[in-house]
């Protein structure tokens, strides 16, 4: 149990130093040896960890949108109705803020590395594929339970991910240049009164 303990100890110490060094250097000025180096591990300690750097890249996309993922499926409680639970989805948006702040660097490799690596394009329009089934999903639910008019949940769950996208991509960009949770739920707002049942045709 120790020795299993102390891995995921370094695993973890790996990760956070990795995320740390992309952010500031970015990915291509990082090197194994300098990971290693501020992690305190050997390179056959990083390599037992993870096959490549890349891998670390990868895995820290994974690690921040597990906590998101959870608090998504805690707001789809099924006592409220759709747009109640799309409403409390924004109230996540300050946490959303502080998890990523300081991570616009990193956000930005990703976007680039996803041009030119078939395997990091996966993993990162994965999570948008995954997060449209889940809106889409709300949007169907919303119109079977009568809370939503009839609309293609498709495009609806595109707009709901195009205004998610940007309102992260604005905040981290200018996190001064409004009240980002404010926005947010007067946003969601918006985008509901023209498709909630009784709401504008």
């Amino acid at each position: 149990m120790a020795v299993q303990q102390r891995g995921e100890e370094t695993r973890t110490r790996i990760l956070d130093v990795a995320q740390e060094a992309f952010a500031r250097y970015g990915y291509d000025a990082t090197g194994v040896a300098e990971i290693c180096r501020r992690a305190g591990v050997t390179k056959g300690g990083f390599y037992h960890h993870f096959p490549s750097k890349q891998d670390v890249f990868l895995e820290m996309l994974e690690r921040w949108l597990e906590g998101l993922d959870r608090q998504l499926l805690l707001m789809r409680s099924g006592e409220e109705s759709v747009p109640e639970e799309l409403l409390a989805m924004t109230e996540m948006v300050p946490a959303v803020f502080q998890e990523a702040g300081g991570r616009l660097p990193l956000f930005l490799e990703f976007l680039t590395k996803a041009a030119h690596s078939p395997v990091v394009w996966q993993a990162t329009v994965a999570p948008f594929r995954k997060y449209h089934a889940f809106f889409a999903g709300m949007i169907r639910d919303g119109m079977a339970e009568g809370s939503l008019r009839p609309v293609d949940p498709d495009l609806a769950s595109n707009l709901l991910l195009s205004f998610a996208v940007g309102l992260l991509a604005m905040g981290l960009l200018d996190p001064y240049g409004a009240n980002w949770g404010l926005v947010a739920q007067e946003g969601m707002g918006m985008l509901l009164n023209g498709i909630e049942a009784g709401g504008p045709g």
